[in-house]
């Protein structure tokens, strides 16, 4: 149920789960290391009261989308390939748009989501944010519903840290100027441990503060 507008300019905080697919979890196609220990962290932060807005990215590939290995004869999975002339990570077949894969994770407390984001559908171009695609030529519009709900303060967590997490945190704070973003730690989880290291500093460099849960529940 879609909460009031902020329309007293009173603080309003928003949480975004990006991604917290099957696919992204374990006995999915694209499976990140303890993708589903996500799931009852996330339900915490649901159910917890703090937030006026809970919103949700989902990958939502075409079949046959231009970021998939097998779209590219001798290319497989984890290699890099080219897009529309640009460097791009092969990936395995995965969150094709309206399979098992690309639901969100079951566990996942769906029904209290205020607005689920699609992205990903566009086969040239990868979409690793839940703003805008990978070119930063078209917006997901989730930017411009969160300005016009009053949102003040975001808090980013999901799935994978070293991909769709820094990238949607990073456009948070480049699209919405003023809003504070935060990345909640424990809440997420990513690929290699090397990559969840490197976004981390690079969301610290850039203004976004990490916390885990338990901060992003003392409010």
């Amino acid at each position: 149920m879609l909460r009031a507008a902020n329309v007293w300019g009173r603080l309003m905080r928003a949480l975004l789960l990006v991604d917290i697919q099957n696919g992204f979890c374990p006995g999915g196609n694209l499976p990140v290391p303890e993708g589903d220990q996500v799931v009852p962290v996330a339900n915490k932060l649901i159910d917890s009261g703090m937030y006026d807005l809970v919103v949700a990215s989902q990958d939502w590939h075409p079949p046959g989308h231009g970021s998939f290995a097998s779209s590219h004869p001798g290319k497989k999975p984890f290699e890099m390939g080219v897009l529309s002339g640009k460097p791009q990570m092969m990936w395995p077949d995965h969150c094709v748009k309206n399979t098992l894969d690309a639901e969100l994770h079951p566990a996942l407390k769906s029904e209290e989501i205020d607005l689920i984001q699609q992205k990903g559908e566009n086969p040239l171009v990868d979409s690793y944010s839940a703003f805008r695609d990978n070119d930063q030529d078209a917006s997901t519009g989730l930017s411009d519903f969160l300005l016009d709900q009053g949102v003040t303060e975001l808090d980013v967590c999901g799935l994978a840290t070293d991909y769709c997490v820094k990238f949607s945190a990073l456009d948070a704070l480049e699209m919405m100027p003023g809003i504070k973003v935060r990345f909640v730690e424990d809440a997420s989880r990513g690929i290699t441990p090397e990559g969840v290291a490197a976004a981390i500093e690079d969301m610290r460099a850039r203004g976004i503060e990490i916390i885990d849960s338990q901060k992003a529940l003392a409010g």
